[in-house]
């Protein structure tokens, strides 16, 4: 009985595979031809997800060698030349990546950038690591050192530039024969994509450190000895800028702008909301003689007269030639033209081709959309209602200074 329930079974098994019934010579001849059918699609299979796990290997290998060659500032210590080549063998390198990229990006996209928490923070993972706000978080200024703070996309390596030419006296020298790139002589405190803080030059007759930092104040490392300059910008602007830059560093990785624009009005944006940040900063330049707090549309609009600010605040007695010089090489027009000296961040296999100085626009809060600018205005003015921070300065931002 099990034999015949057996045969049965083949039978049927062979007619739904083979459209035949047992036995006859057509029977076999579907037989065979259908086992070579089954055998081609399953050896085709085999190919492809081969070659998947190839293309996974070579991009997992791939990376590695990507993080050797930009880790620090193994990228921005390079001269010009050296860093332009390098930037070619990356893309070429990505030639196989970024199609098999393309397929798997829109599950990342929803799933938004790696992230990690610190104290309450969020960190981006690209750049940061628990490990690194750890480090900046325990960090002991001393006299020699100058925190340039901000939230992101607030004009922090425009002040860096300004410190640096400030320290130099209007004769900083990034070029090859120099310190070759701002972001291989300023460290980013918190972050593993620049020089190291032990590795850091101190620049100029005052032998000071110029350290990047986008923390909050509850995260800063403070020292009554260190100096602080702290820059707030219109948070729409903030906003706009920071989404075409993440938008030109991942590729089709980036997440919708909605998503964005819901993490920006939130205190779960990376480095905390930007009234945390802003009213933070605020505090301290108003409770502490060393921090200086100023905005980013003021120094578009005279830039002479904050350079001046900044030169007295750190006790530079420059001359009116020198001021001169600080002031042109600080200009909007004196960084785009030299953008490759102020590169914010290393090359990856995904990076479109964009400028990182985009436009230096007063009213770069005006390139987000109506949604966006209402949205932040409101999350902004309801978050600062019973801050420090005044409300005159709010207003500012959504009135005056870019209506």
């Amino acid at each position: 009985m099990l034999t015949r329930c057996y045969d049965k079974g083949r039978s049927c098994l062979k007619q739904v595979l083979f459209g035949c019934s047992a036995g006859g010579a057509r029977c076999e001849n579907n037989e065979k031809k259908g086992l070579e059918k089954l055998i081609t699609a399953l050896m085709f299979v085999i190919a492809i997800l081969g070659l998947f796990a190839g293309v996974m290997v070579y991009a997992m290998g791939s990376m590695r060698w990507l993080g050797n060659v930009t880790d620090g500032d193994r990228y921005f210590s390079l001269p010009i030349n050296e860093r332009e080549a390098l930037k070619k063998r990356i893309w070429s390198r990505g030639l196989i990546i970024r199609p098999v990229g393309k397929l798997i990006a829109p599950i990342f996209a929803k799933l938004g950038p790696p992230t990690f928490s610190y104290k309450g923070f969020t960190g981006p993972q690209i750049v940061c690591s628990f490990r690194t706000f750890k480090y900046a978080a325990n960090y002991e200024p001393d006299e020699h050192d100058i925190f340039v703070a901000t939230q992101v996309k607030c004009g922090t390596t425009w002040m860096q530039q300004i410190v640096f030419e400030i320290l130099c006296k209007g004769r900083g020298d990034l070029s090859d024969q120099g310190y070759r790139s701002m972001y291989a002589l300023s460290p980013w405190i918190e972050s593993h994509a620049s020089v190291a803080m032990q590795d850091a030059p101190l620049i100029g007759e005052a032998q000071k450190r110029i350290i990047k930092t986008h923390l909050p104040t509850q995260l800063c490392p403070y020292d009554p000895k260190a100096r602080y300059i702290c820059i707030a910008r219109h948070p729409v602007s903030c906003y706009a800028s920071f989404c075409e830059f993440v938008e030109m560093l991942a590729g089709p990785f980036v997440n919708s702008r909605s998503i964005r624009l819901e993490d920006f009005c939130s205190d779960s944006f990376v480095w905390g909301s930007w009234p945390n940040h802003v009213e933070g900063y605020w505090n301290w330049s108003r409770e502490r003689d060393n921090v200086l707090l100023l905005h980013y549309e003021d120094m578009k609009v005279d830039l002479k007269a904050e350079v001046e600010k900044v030169a007295a605040f750190l006790e530079q007695n420059l001359s009116r030639e020198e001021i001169q010089d600080v002031v042109r090489k600080s200009t909007f027009e004196y960084m785009k033209q030299n953008e490759l000296l102020f590169e914010m961040s290393a090359p990856t296999f995904f990076s479109k081709n964009g400028r990182f100085m985009k436009s230096g626009s007063l009213k770069r809060n005006q390139d987000a959309s109506e949604e966006a600018q209402t949205r932040i205005a409101e999350f902004c003015r309801a978050e600062l209602e019973d801050a420090n921070y005044p409300s005159s300065e709010v207003s500012l931002f959504f009135d005056e200074h870019c209506p």
